[in-house]
């Protein structure tokens, strides 16, 4: 009698001792401060690469920027940059740019993983419009940025945009790539890839600031809406003794479209009506984006600051006439999201973000005339 033994190993391969990498834990990208939102900002282009760096200033570390001209990225103190095709540039010429991000998308999306980390709440794709890296690579990048918030399971599949228009003076060529780019990102916010999108008009802001000089004019620029757009992400945190601004207040104005900022220095506070005085007639030559109807607005959020001497003063009516003007300039069945906080400086200030935009029709008329595209 014989004993049936199965002598079949348990295993299909004898493995060699191979030594293995270490599997590392992927580190979170903090910024510097609390805010209601960890967004993301890739800049394109020299004019977008400005407005990443300044978002870098201001404590943001889901910063990086590419672009086609090497000389340009040597001159913006940012850790994460990245070249496309020749480094020579693309000339004002945005089919030339269009052509190298389609050569590395894949680097490019990438780029974007490592340079913003595991946790991203919504990416941003600053571009200047007027430019040819910018110009030829926007379009490609929101939908990069669509794909790579699919991946991370971003809690937003819409993308921002900001982007800057030129002045009127950098001619025709430009004007004219202004007009293409601006009208392409119009479309993608009314197929609702895109939402906000802002408008950092430097025409406008060279009106709103006529004395400065050529070398800080673009920090300027940059500046006046990247920290009114931080101060409304960092407001929606603190706590405040009279009327808070929280994340989903925030939240429904970055979901509604085109966006832009104002920000309202109140003199004199008197009477009943001064504050709403001063946005009534302060708001529309205030705003940071010429050429857009602020009654065709549907949502707006209006933080008021003061000192703690202005606020224990102030009749709280003073400041209910202010948010009832603004509710008057939008749009019928608008929404006002309101906050009231003290500030550590001895002032009041209104900033307002309006929401739900039409389109900026006296300045796309304008560039394509420039543009000589009629």
């Amino acid at each position: 009698m014989s004993d049936n033994v199965d002598n079949t190993p348990e295993f299909d391969v004898s493995v060699p001792d191979i030594p293995l990498p270490q599997t590392q834990e992927v580190q979170d990208i903090k910024d510097t401060f609390e805010a209601g939102f960890k967004f993301a900002f890739i800049g394109s282009g020299q004019g977008g690469g400005r407005i990443a760096h300044t978002f870098y200033k201001l404590g943001y570390r889901r910063i990086c920027a590419v672009n086609t001209a090497q000389q340009d990225l040597a001159t913006l103190p940012l850790p994460n940059k990245m070249c496309l095709g020749g480094s020579g540039g693309a000339g004002k010429n945005p089919d030339v740019a269009a052509a190298a991000f389609k050569e590395h998308k894949e680097d490019v999306l990438d780029f974007m993983r490592r340079s913003f980390g595991p946790t991203v709440d919504r990416i941003f794709v600053c571009v200047g419009a007027g430019g040819g890296t910018g110009a030829g690579t926007a379009v490609q990048l929101v939908d990069t940025a669509v794909e790579l918030q699919k991946a991370l399971r971003s809690e937003s599949q819409k993308v921002g945009v900001i982007v800057a228009l030129p002045k009127l003076a950098e001619g025709k060529r430009v004007a004219a790539n202004a007009f293409n780019t601006l009208n392409d990102l119009l479309f993608l916010v009314e197929k609702g890839n895109i939402s906000p999108l802002i408008i950092v008009d430097n025409e406008k802001i060279g009106k709103l600031y006529p004395a400065l000089a050529v070398d800080p004019f673009w920090d300027t620029a940059n500046m006046s809406v990247c920290s009114l757009f931080h101060l409304f992400n960092t407001v929606c945190v603190k706590h405040s003794h009279y009327t808070s601004f929280d994340r989903a207040d925030l939240l429904t104005v970055l979901e509604s479209g085109l966006i832009t900022f104002g920000a309202n220095p109140v003199d004199k506070f008197t009477d009943e009506t001064d504050i709403s005085y001063a946005v009534r007639s302060n708001l529309r030559k205030n705003i940071l984006t010429g050429g857009v109807d602020l009654s065709t607005g549907n949502v707006a959020a209006s933080v008021v600051i003061g000192s703690v001497s202005i606020l224990n003063a102030l009749p709280q009516s003073h400041i209910e006439h202010a948010f009832d003007q603004l509710n008057r300039m939008l749009k019928p069945g608008n929404t006002v999201h309101r906050g009231i906080y003290r500030g550590d400086k001895q002032n009041l200030v209104v900033y307002t973000i309006i929401g739900g935009l039409g389109k900026p029709e006296e300045k796309l008329a304008e560039l394509k005339r420039i543009g000589d595209l009629i």
